[in-house]
């Protein structure tokens, strides 16, 4: 098992910037890549950025290319996502996952319980 938290959402004014976090634990965190999904009411949970194992590949929806930025620090188990030039489509639940597969975008198996992020217009 993983056990998932992630830290950091809040309101915040469109174009400002938030970072989460999501701090790992159980099982080496260095042998799952890692995904930070959203999901706004009524909409279905999408996949916004993805991280590979080591680092060295990455994923991003073309909605937040070039505005967000996701990082890994395998020697503290913890994922980040640096979120700049927020829009207020940008406001959702924002969920870490983590998958043990070698593709990113599917195959998730463990979920945070998601931290709210508000942009506001």
């Amino acid at each position: 098992q993983v056990q998932l938290v992630e830290s950091g959402g809040g309101l915040v004014q469109a174009g400002g910037s938030l970072r989460l976090s999501c701090a790992a634990s159980g099982r080496t965190f260095s042998n799952y890549a890692m995904g930070w999904f959203r999901q706004a009411p009524g909409k279905e949970r999408e996949l916004v950025t993805a991280i590979s194992r080591g680092g060295t590949v990455t994923y991003y929806a073309d909605s937040v290319k070039g505005r967000f930025a996701i990082s890994r620090d395998n020697a503290k188990n913890t994922v980040y996502l640096e979120m700049n030039s927020l829009k207020p489509e940008d406001t959702a639940v924002y969920l870490c996952a983590a998958t043990g597969g070698r593709t990113l975008d599917r195959g998730y198996d463990y979920w945070g319980q998601g931290t709210q992020v508000t942009v506001s217009s």
